[in-house]
């Protein structure tokens, strides 16, 4: 039997969203640290995300063109489980940061194009595949090539991402057989504010499709 695959809730941006994504069966959550971005959370404020949850639930720090050593310091100074870099670092800085914390290192997917070099980046715990869209670091909303994910996910720990929702994410594990799937804007009402019913909807999609 294939090991159940696990759901990552990313852009949190409030403890009670926390804590109902906890409550609802969510095994990680996405405190997203780019300033750019509508789902963005302060060091402060994610603190009291992090010290709200429950045990057993994971963190990940989500990070664009930090250097290493905040990286490193604001994950141990939050106790956060996983780095997770979004931007364009270089396979130095992801192995200097892995050296002290787990990296899920993000690879934008081009559609109709092949899949990137996972080769260049040894220390990274798992990859996940996010769609490509200039000028952005994430959060598009837009699905990726599956059956190219799926080919990735035969030798790789993949955390499949891109345009997920309640609706799609049955399939898109029955295609691809990733390691964890992630969402962001498909449980959303707006950037950064977690709708319960969609949330509750993606996640018995994916107990569903575990069980087949």
């Amino acid at each position: 039997m294939l090991d159940m695959v696990r759901v990552k809730i990313c852009g949190v941006t409030s403890s009670n969203d926390a804590q109902l994504c906890a409550e609802l069966g969510a095994d990680a959550i996405g405190l997203n640290f780019y300033p750019k971005s509508p789902r963005a959370v302060s060091p402060f404020y994610a603190e009291k995300i992090v010290r709200g949850l429950p045990p057993f639930v994971a963190t990940v720090g989500v990070f664009v063109n930090w250097a290493p050593e905040p990286v490193i310091a604001l994950c141990q100074a939050l106790r956060l489980n996983f780095a997770q870099l979004h931007g364009d670092e270089s396979p130095q800085i992801v192995a200097k940061i892995a050296r002290r914390i787990p990296v899920i290192q993000v690879l934008r997917v081009v559609q109709g194009i092949r899949l990137p070099d996972f080769a260049r980046f040894k220390s990274a715990s798992a990859f996940l595949l996010d769609a490509a869209q200039s000028e952005s670091y994430g959060g598009t909303g837009k699905t990726i090539d599956w059956q190219l994910a799926s080919q990735a996910a035969i030798s790789h720990r993949i955390v499949l991402a891109g345009g997920l929702t309640p609706g799609n994410v049955a399939q898109a594990i029955a295609t691809v057989h990733p390691y964890a799937v992630d969402v962001a804007s498909g449980v959303e009402t707006g950037p950064g504010r977690k709708d319960p019913a969609k949330l509750r909807s993606f996640l018995e999609a994916v107990k569903w499709a575990n069980q087949r």
